[in-house]
């Protein structure tokens, strides 16, 4: 039992540095870093870095010293790619509503308590914000397409989360529990999250969920800009269009079997 739960915790430790350094490409990350991230001692964190670089998953940058991901994980994503990826299908409505709107636009997928950004593509409008890109993380609640997942999922999968996350400590208070039920109650009221500079500030976001053949929220439409292009007056617009493309994926989705 005891050599089951401590390998349990390498597993653990492992999956924890990948996702770390997952989250930091394309540039890479630091040894140190990684630690910090992880809340690893740093000849900790450095000896899960070495073995895994050591197995190809991971590359090391000896002039920088940043860790990036590796051949492996591109060869096994590429197999896994067969089942689980819907980007190809997402792709043009992506590309459509940077277009009409002239916002960047993202598509994200749910992993866990987590919405991780899969697809970016910039509009026209040359000011941009960077907060999200492709491979950035955020747990549920945090940024809209987060935000969006997170309130359509059944009540009881609400309360449980909410009861054992502390984002605000991170985020600030505009994300403790009480904030984030308000949003959620909104969210749901419009069919749309907003994201009003509660991350970056005047960086605003809005996203739409997508849903899977049992109705469950597992991707996420958003955009991204400054303050001035979601005025009051535009994010009702700006709302529906995300609707009209997330209710057009999921149906896609489903008829291809890939929800």
């Amino acid at each position: 039992m005891k050599e089951t739960v401590q390998g349990a915790q390498v597993v653990h430790r492992l999956s924890q540095v990948l996702r770390t350094v997952s989250a930091a490409m394309p540039h890479g990350i630091g040894t140190s870093d990684v630690a910090r991230s992880t809340s690893l001692p740093r000849p900790t964190a450095h000896r899960l870095l070495a073995s895994l670089a050591a197995e190809g998953f991971l590359d090391h940058d000896q002039r920088t010293g940043r860790w990036l991901l590796g051949p492996e994980l591109y060869l096994m994503g590429s197999v896994a790619a067969e089942r689980y990826d819907v980007t190809g299908i997402a792709r043009e409505h992506v590309r459509a509503l940077a277009e009409a709107t002239g916002e960047s636009a993202f598509f994200s997928v749910r992993r866990g308590d987590e919405s991780v950004c899969l697809l970016r593509e910039d509009g026209a409008f040359p000011i941009r914000s960077f907060v999200l890109y492709e491979g950035k993380r955020f747990p549920l609640g945090v940024a809209s397409a987060g935000l969006a997942i997170l309130a359509f999922l059944p009540e009881d999968a609400i309360e449980r989360y909410l009861a054992h996350s502390d984002l605000s400590r991170e985020f600030g208070a505009e994300h403790d529990r009480e904030s984030l039920r308000a949003r959620i109650a909104e969210t749901r009221a419009t069919g749309y999250a907003v994201n009003p500079e509660l991350i970056v500030t005047g960086s605003w976001g809005m996203g739409a969920a997508v849903f899977d053949g049992a109705g469950q929220p597992a991707w996420a439409l958003s955009l991204t800009g400054i303050e001035s292009r979601f005025t009051a007056e535009r994010r009702p617009e700006l709302g529906s269009l995300l609707l009209q493309h997330a209710h057009a994926l999921t149906t896609r989705l489903r008829s291809s079997g890939s929800a």
